[in-house]
């Protein structure tokens, strides 16, 4: 990047933009900006997949993090990125198995077990019990979250709670690790793909890490997701003579239903839905994120109260996690269940709607 012309009166720069950036909405905010498609041209440094330039006049203010925005150097992150390739094509290979050549409701059924076992280690866990504390939970309650979370391949409970707590304290700006407002793709799944402008706070996280299950669950990751991850379903699919189904089904296909589960509360949950309780932020409620996510959907409910153990507030609203979460609680394993006081929920709802 550099000038491309210059004159005593007034002077010109060249920035790098992502693609999808739109004109119209470069506009707000900004003066004399044009954008042009590359014909052609070759950009020093530039990947195959930038799309545009922004040619601006150097007393143009750029809002920082639309700057921020244009002149990224995204750097990929190759070891995610051959990771989710990789479990991808073995989930399509999992379905073309099942249909051609060799079919098990058992492979399936622990798919499905798998399915449940690591989404609510995920929802109840590291979201609501690790990221947040919303409630207490037994050491059995703990360790089932960080064994099948690991096995969930979305990093440790450590790292995942610290990316999300900055992801609550910066919702929508450059910081939020996940910004809706760099785009769907982005939030969805491109945040995974690249590496990060900066490390997670981890001074954010210094309650859980007096924990010692968390402790060693960051320690000891990698191998705790490839044995519950992998090596536990193929062991069980040994039982009726289907290791490889079993592998493909609770491990990879499962993985990738639930990792696109995960990442829509990131994407759709902040594109779709309404927003009865702040508009503070992005963040929507929406029935149809809650059934894709084991209740998670009703994100601008969490976002206003995040120390509610509960996503959907309703008693209709569909929020199995809620119902795990009470459920532990009924049976001595999980505890200060925390609760929003009614008051200030409507207080919430008439702000918004007056």
């Amino acid at each position: 990047m550099g000038a491309s012309q210059a004159s005593p009166a007034r002077s010109t720069e060249v920035y790098v933009g992502l693609p999808g950036v739109a004109s119209s909405r470069l506009a707000g905010g900004l003066r004399e900006v044009r954008i042009w498609k590359i014909r052609g041209e070759r950009l020093k440094n530039r990947s195959d997949w930038w799309e545009t330039v922004a040619w601006r006049s150097s007393h143009a203010r750029f809002p920082p993090l639309l700057k921020r925005t244009l002149m990224a150097r995204l750097r990929l992150n190759y070891t995610n990125t051959v990771f989710l390739v990789s479990a991808h094509l073995l989930a399509a290979f999992a379905i073309l198995y099942l249909s051609v050549i060799h079919f098990s409701w058992w492979s399936v059924g622990l798919g499905v077990v798998w399915l449940a076992l690591c989404g609510l280690s995920i929802t109840g866990g590291y979201h609501r019990l690790f990221a947040h504390p919303t409630y207490k939970a037994a050491w059995p309650v703990r360790l089932f979250h960080l064994l099948f979370g690991a096995a969930s391949a979305q990093n440790s409970a450590l790292k995942w709670s610290a990316d999300h707590r900055d992801h609550h304290a910066r919702t929508d700006q450059e910081e939020d690790p996940y910004n809706a407002q760099r785009g769907f793709w982005w939030s969805h799944i491109g945040w995974v793909l690249f590496d990060a402008d900066s490390e997670p706070d981890f001074h954010r996280v210094g309650d859980l890490a007096r924990d010692p299950l968390v402790r060693f669950q960051h320690s000891h990751y990698t191998w705790l997701a490839i044995l519950f991850g992998a090596a536990v379903p193929a062991a069980i699919g040994l039982s009726w003579g289907d290791p490889l189904g079993a592998l493909l089904c609770a491990g990879f296909l499962r993985l990738v239903l639930q990792w696109h589960a995960t990442f829509s509360i990131n994407s759709f949950a902040h594109q779709i839905g309404t927003q009865p309780y702040s508009r503070a932020t992005s963040a929507r409620d929406s029935w149809i994120t809650a059934l894709l996510t084991f209740g998670e959907g009703y994100h601008n409910f969490h976002h206003r109260f995040q120390a509610d153990y509960r996503n959907g507030v309703r008693w209709y609203h569909f929020d199995p996690t809620k119902w795990f979460v009470w459920g532990l609680s009924k049976v001595g394993l999980a505890r200060d269940l925390r609760r929003m006081p009614r008051q200030a929920i409507e207080r919430a709802r008439a702000d918004v709607s007056g």
